[in-house]
């Protein structure tokens, strides 16, 4: 008999939905429209007012466009990024012309 504690190959493997989840988006697609459509088919809709729209728009957003990430910049051992201006003088040309 097995002991408690993780085993190899035991649970759902990762991505797959449990069955709630599939009936739900199986539902949503046999009734022929997604939220994700709606909300678009508002946005496209030129005959709403234009606030309407713009909220379709917003909330429709996150499916079609990723989220960008913040990013911080970092120095030598985590510390702050360490600027340096070089000015180099240089004299006219040894040929006259300068």
């Amino acid at each position: 008999m097995a002991q408690g504690g993780k085993r190899e190959g035991a649970g759902r493997k990762p991505g797959v939905p449990n069955k709630r989840t599939t009936e739900t988006v199986e539902a949503i697609e046999a009734s022929g429209l997604t939220p994700l459509a709606y909300l678009l088919s508002v946005m496209r809709d030129e005959s709403l007012d234009r606030e309407a729209r713009v909220d379709a728009a917003k909330a429709a957003a996150p499916y079609a466009h990723a989220k960008l990430a913040s990013v911080e910049h970092k120095g030598d051992g985590g510390g702050p990024v360490e600027l340096v201006t070089r000015i180099e003088l240089v004299g006219p040309d040894d040929d006259g012309q300068g």
